[in-house]
């Protein structure tokens, strides 16, 4: 029945059965009883050898993402953002795929070096990178590191002389254009963390600091919108700006910078009406961008790079829970617990993120029933799934899958209430093989010194 809290943009589905087209990796389907299954694995069968909440990856849907990438973005240097999710067998797929990738601390770099990724397809990024993380990235020969400050500016040039190293670096350029996106993951404007400002003259500075730095080669530039945009309209705006820098450094110095990476941050759909732009309506926006800039300003095209994460893994992951409890509130809704949570998934207390969900151990004919997915945690923000129709017949014991949970879910996922990260078992041609484990209780007690 609806009820007024339903939102607006909230509809009954005609079969809640069905798996919305561009929301779950490519080999997801039901089987005659109605139980998912993803890469020719049941989830029932997946649920109880490896047990709940666990992530379950699709590694030929991920391969599939990459290679389309690869081929749209042919002209592009095209580089895998490790935040998204990183583990050993996800830096191999990359590289093996004829990907980059791009690391943000020393755990990813960390990851990504024992995994045996090629260092010179490394790029560097960070505000606030230590001098560890810097020296480890100059000994193992990381193809590009951007700059994100006057401060790491001094601190890389005293470690490259220091190492008997030139590393090429990109400056970070903020191009001041503010994304239609979550306040928390709009990375381009004037009052956030990252980046030399345009706006105060910091960014042309640091391009010319950069220059005139005997220690460093000094590639190209930089700019990252935010994460999780709809349209194109602020990558125009910011390729034309970055691009005026450029010109600007070719005019003052006789000096044309090869490179331009214009980052990631495109959107993938969480709910049946997204309508995400396509790789290849991306590529082609950029190229024009880019080329139409240039054009207008007298100067040569870059090399371009783009920086895709969420677009390359998110839909290749669910997370697949089992119900704990319903609890129907008259003239509200029926809030269903599953046994994860805020743990798992951060993104819906974080920046209001979106999901969908389905019954995933059985058909159901019943009718739909207005829900809120929720976990275990002592929190009242612990919402997995904010607005969905379920089942009127879910019940304690049922799995429930929830689709695109292959980005920011377990990278971001945390120890709340003491517990432990779910497992990530990958899945292909029918066999299933555990990527990362489950943490148990012991490892967190492991942590304890007294």
């Amino acid at each position: 029945m609806l009820t007024s809290t339903q939102p607006e943009w909230l509809t009954e589905p005609a079969d809640l059965n069905a798996l919305p087209d561009g929301l779950w990796p490519a080999s997801a389907q039901r089987a005659a009883d109605g139980v998912l299954a993803v890469g020719g694995l049941r989830v029932d069968e997946l649920a109880a050898e490896f047990g709940t909440p666990m992530y379950v990856f699709d590694e030929d849907d991920f391969r599939a993402r990459c290679t389309e990438f690869r081929t749209v973005f042919d002209d592009f240097d095209v580089y895998y953002a490790g935040k998204a999710f990183l583990c050993r067998p996800v830096a191999r797929i990359c590289a093996e795929l004829g990907l980059h990738m791009d690391v943000c601390s020393l755990g990813e770099l960390r990851i990504a070096i024992s995994a045996g990724f090629p260092a010179e397809r490394l790029v560097m990024h960070g505000n606030n990178k230590s001098a560890e993380e810097l020296a480890t990235g100059l000994r193992h020969g990381v193809g590009r590191i951007v700059v994100d400050s006057f401060d790491e500016l001094a601190l890389l040039r005293e470690l490259a002389a220091e190492a008997g190293v030139r590393p090429k670096v990109l400056i970070r350029v903020n191009v001041g254009v503010h994304a239609d996106t979550h306040a928390n993951i709009a990375t381009a404007h004037d009052d956030q963390k990252f980046g030399f400002s345009l706006r105060t003259g910091d960014a042309s500075t640091a391009v010319e600091a950069a220059h005139r730095a005997a220690e460093l080669e000094l590639a190209g530039l930089h700019m990252h919108l935010g994460s999780q945009i709809f349209g194109l309209e602020s990558f125009e705006v910011g390729v034309r700006r970055v691009m005026e820098v450029r010109a600007q450094f070719l005019r003052e110095h006789g000096v044309s910078l090869p490179e331009v990476s214009l980052g990631g941050g495109f959107a993938i759909a969480y709910l049946d009406h997204h309508r995400p732009s396509t790789p290849a309506e991306i590529a082609a926006g950029l190229r024009e961008f880019t080329r139409s800039s240039c054009a207008e300003l007298g100067t040569e095209p870059p090399r371009l790079a783009i920086e895709p994460g969420r677009t390359l893994v998110g839909r290749s992951g669910i997370t697949v829970y089992r119900v704990g409890t319903v609890k129907a509130v008259a003239g509200l809704r029926t809030f269903v617990s599953v046994d994860g949570g805020m743990s798992d998934n951060i993104r819906p207390a974080l920046y209001d993120g979106l999901y969908t969900g389905v019954l995933a151990g059985r058909r159901s004919d019943a009718g739909p029933m207005l829900s809120r997915v929720v976990g275990l945690h002592c929190d009242a923000g612990d919402v997995v799934v904010r607005d969905d129709h379920l089942p009127a017949d879910i019940r304690v014991g049922d799995l429930l899958a929830v689709p695109n949970t292959g980005a920011y879910c377990r990278s971001l996922a945390n120890n709340f209430n003491h517990t432990p990260r779910p497992p990530v078992v990958a899945v292909r041609d029918g066999g299933a093989r555990l990527w990362l484990r489950r943490e148990t209780y012991d490892d967190l007690l492991a942590l304890e010194v007294e």
